[in-house]
């Protein structure tokens, strides 16, 4: 807490105990969705929202939750808009230390979640929190915590309180909190929230104490990603070779495969031009094996044409997979162009292309 600056979180305390209306938001993956707790009141993004609820009941508070399983910062930046941000919110709390370990920029993409987010123009207090592999102790934690110590936004960890307990052998078994390893049970998720909500009533019980809000820093990484767009069916309009737009509405951000493009037999063929330096692919994995596969060439570079199997190895779910096509390139006018490739299976599923993630 030393390196953290709390004049928001003070200010949006202040706030709630003049009763002011409020909007608590949460933006991350699985565990921020609430994956394995038994019902969404207990997952540990609910349970923080009700602290406020129950801490300050003069205040009407409203609950936004943002988690999408599965996704990194890299998704999280240029969703976080249409997932978060457009309700204004006065406290967000941020979560991909788990998801961010597969992204190899991910310090610069989770920068840019961070930037977003505190220029907002609702000025919501905003907290990092890091989760972990209970089986491995993995996590992004000291990459993510490098961008927090930078901006003066407080964090809490898990490594370095209840995966330390668990270490330390206060809990007979990892099972107990985490059946998978990774995911909270009801009870984990309720250590989880209780671990920020330590943080809350410690800043709450100082919040007339008054704090100045630091100077905004120029960006510790090359920071190409804070203003990151995720681009579908309502934002591109590319050409169409036996692809299909599909022509379903979109319900909700959990709603996943809608407002994409549809591939259904080898030689289809869709066509973007998009001015960016950095340009990923989103396309569906899915447990339905065998699935079409595609080839994507940049700029008509087929020498390093890239490959987008569909099929997903794992067996929890459909994956919102995310490819890094470009990173760093040049600023200009790119063409992707990708084709379904030939397959011998009969019946293959359907390769579903959500969006094009430019930077």
């Amino acid at each position: 807490m030393n390196t953290s600056n709390f004049a928001r979180l003070k200010e949006l305390f202040r706030r709630a105990a003049a009763g002011q209306e409020l909007t608590i938001a949460f933006l991350g993956g699985s565990i921020t969705q609430g994956s394995l707790s038994t019902q969404p009141g207990n997952a540990y993004a609910f349970r923080v929202y009700q602290w406020f609820v129950d801490t300050f009941p003069q205040s009407k508070f409203h609950y936004v939750n943002g988690g999408i399983g599965g996704t990194s910062s890299h998704y999280g930046v240029a969703r976080a808009v249409t997932d978060v941000l457009m309700y204004q919110p006065d406290f967000v709390a941020v979560d991909f230390s788990v998801n961010d370990l597969e992204v190899p920029f991910r310090q610069e993409t989770y920068e840019g979640v961070v930037r977003k987010l505190l220029t907002w123009p609702s000025h919501p207090a905003v907290v990092l929190l890091n989760n972990i592999y209970y089986d491995t102790g993995e996590t992004s934690q000291d990459e993510h915590n490098a961008v927090g110590d930078h901006y003066g936004v407080p964090h809490v960890s898990i490594r370095d309180s209840i995966y330390k307990d668990l270490r330390a052998g206060k809990y007979a078994s990892r099972t107990l909190l985490s059946p998978d390893g990774l995911h909270p049970n009801d009870y984990g998720h309720g250590l989880v929230a209780g671990e920020i909500i330590k943080l809350l009533e410690a800043v709450n019980a100082h919040r007339e104490e008054p704090e100045q809000e630091p100077a905004f820093p120029a960006p510790l990484t090359a920071n190409a990603y804070e203003n990151a767009r995720r681009l579908t069916i309502r934002e591109l309009s590319p050409k169409l070779e036996g692809f299909r737009a599909d022509p379903e509405e979109k319900l909700g951000h959990l709603d996943h495969w809608k407002n994409g493009w549809i591939g259904q037999k080898p030689g289809d063929k869709i066509t973007f031009e998009v001015d960016a330096s950095c340009i990923a692919v989103q396309y569906r994995k899915t447990i339905r094996r065998p699935a079409l596969r595609a080839q994507l060439v940049l700029d008509g570079d087929t020498a390093h044409a890239a490959v987008l199997d569909g099929n997903f190895e794992e067996d929890w779910g459909d994956c919102l997979y995310l490819q890094p096509i470009l990173h760093h390139g040049e600023q200009k006018t790119h063409t992707v162009e990708i084709t379904i490739l030939p397959t011998e299976d009969e019946t293959p599923t359907e390769f579903y292309l959500m969006a094009l993630i430019t930077a």
